[in-house]
C-alpha cells in the first residue's frame, strides 16, 4: 500500500500508538489501514458415495482439480458465501450443512472454511471459473491432480472419517516449508492438540 484510501496521501510502515505489529499509517489523516486474512469458503457437496469437483479454469493451478471455494463477500454469512461458490463454480444448487473443515494457512494469509453439503440434484455443470465438474468416487478422485494442499488434506480427512462412519470437526495449519519447490507442512488438531 502506498497511499490512503481516505485521503490519498502517501503511508508509512510502522508501528502505531497502542499497537504492537507494524501497519500502514497515514500520517496526514491517520488512519491506521489494517491486513487481515482473507475468508475462503466452499462445501463438499455430496451425492450418495461421491463427490463434486470442479477443474480449475483459472490461475492459480489452472487445469488442477478442487472443491468449490472461494473468498467470502461483505454482506454474506459462510454458509451463504460456501453456496454462492458452489453455484459459481458448478452451477450446483446444494444444502449446506455443518462445518467440517477449518484450516489456516498463514504462509498466504488465509483461513479456509469448508461444509459438507448435500447437492439438491445432478443438474450442475462447469462454470465461468471450471473446465469440468465432475461427481466422483473416492477411487476416481486424481489425487496427483488435485490443485492445493488444504483441498487434498480436507478430502483425505474427509474419506476417513467417512470410512470410520462419523464426521467430527477438522482444524488443522498447512505451513510451506523454506525452498523452492512446493513442500508444506500439515497439522491436524484433535482432542490431544496437534
Amino acid at each position: 500500500m502506498n497511499y490512503c484510501s481516505h485521503c490519498g496521501e502517501a503511508v508509512a510502515v510502522r508501528v502505531p500508538d497502542g499497537d504492537n505489529l507494524p501497519r500502514h499509517v497515514c500520517d496526514a489523516c491517520g488512519a491506521v489501514h489494517y491486513q487481515n486474512p482473507k475468508i475462503v469458503v466452499g462445501c463438499i457437496p455430496e451425492w450418495e458415495d461421491r463427490i463434486l469437483l470442479c477443474k480449475r479454469a483459472i490461475e492459480p493451478r489452472y487445469g488442477l482439480w478442487t472443491l468449490p471455494a472461494g473468498f467470502m463477500e461483505n454482506g454474506e454469512t459462510v454458509q451463504q458465501g460456501a453456496a454462492r461458490e458452489t453455484l459459481e463454480e458448478a452451477s450446483a444448487d446444494v444444502a449446506v450443512g455443518e462445518l467440517y473443515a477449518l484450516f489456516n494457512l498463514p504462509h498466504i494469509n488465509q483461513v479456509y472454511m469448508l461444509f459438507r453439503a448435500q447437492l439438491a440434484s445432478l443438474d450442475f455443470g462447469p462454470g465461468a471459473e471450471s473446465l469440468e465438474v465432475e461427481l466422483l468416487r473416492e477411487d476416481q478422485i486424481p489425487w496427483d491432480d488435485i490443485a492445493f494442499p488444504v483441498i487434498g488434506e480436507s478430502l483425505r480427512l474427509y474419506y476417513r472419517d467417512r470410512a470410520a462412519g462419523r464426521f467430527r470437526l477438522r482444524s488443522g495449519a498447512i505451513e510451506r516449508l523454506p525452498g523452492p519447490e512446493r513442500r508444506y507442512r500439515t497439522l491436524v488438531y484433535d482432542e490431544n492438540g496437534v
